[in-house]
């Protein structure tokens, strides 16, 4: 099981997937990072040899800003946001969707789950 950028890959998977593991890498990127280190995409992480797994990462530590560096950037990215006090900023400080959809309905995603309506007062009726 190699370990590539901090994070374990899984076992017995076709490498090009398994570097999908990785934050910040998806398949594109992962399909170019195996024809730069010419490994074939059909692979299994099992089956790496050290030298096919040292020419990865030496791709991704170079070329590719990944896990904690790109966590980091993301969330300096959102903060900065919210400070300027704009409007993507305030949809990610209140957990709201912030690319225009819809609220009224769906949304659970952001939003959580439903809160159950709180039984309030009774309006006083006539006497």
């Amino acid at each position: 099981m190699p370990r590539i950028a901090g994070v374990d890959l899984p076992k017995n998977k076709r490498i090009i997937r398994g570097l999908t593991y990785i934050y910040g890498i998806g398949l594109a990127k992962s399909e170019s990072i195996l024809q730069e280190a010419r490994v074939d995409i059909n692979t299994r992480t099992d089956n790496l040899t050290e030298d096919e797994t040292a020419r990865i990462r030496a791709i991704i530590e170079t070329r590719e800003k990944v896990e904690g560096d790109l966590r980091r950037e993301v969330s300096m990215a959102i903060k900065r946001l919210a400070d300027l006090g704009t409007y993507r900023g305030l949809r990610h400080r209140k957990g709201l969707p912030v690319r225009g959809q819809r609220t009224r309905t769906n949304a659970r995603t952001r939003k959580g789950p439903r809160r159950a309506a709180i039984a309030g007062k009774k309006p006083a009726g006539k006497k």
